[in-house]
């Protein structure tokens, strides 16, 4: 399976694989923000606890979807 995917992005244009590197990194930026906003007490949000808790499940959740969406794009 591993094979077959890096087979599949070494296939891919230039362009794809730019596109690929930017959904990768937005990934990461969903899921670090959703981890800060949870976690980080220091940050100035005016938010209870409960709604921090639940804005950043609400983060890392679209970050998965996004990682999933990405993987299985077979363009």
């Amino acid at each position: 399976m591993l094979k077959d995917m890096l087979n599949n992005i070494q296939k891919k244009s230039l362009k794809e694989r730019f596109l690929l590197v930017l959904g990768i990194l937005f990934f990461l930026i969903y899921l670090v923000l959703g981890l800060m906003i949870m976690f980080w007490e220091k940050l100035p949000l005016n938010m209870e606890t409960k709604y921090r808790y639940a804005f950043g499940g609400l983060l890392i959740v679209y970050s998965a979807i996004r990682f999933l969406r990405l993987i299985n794009s077979k363009e």
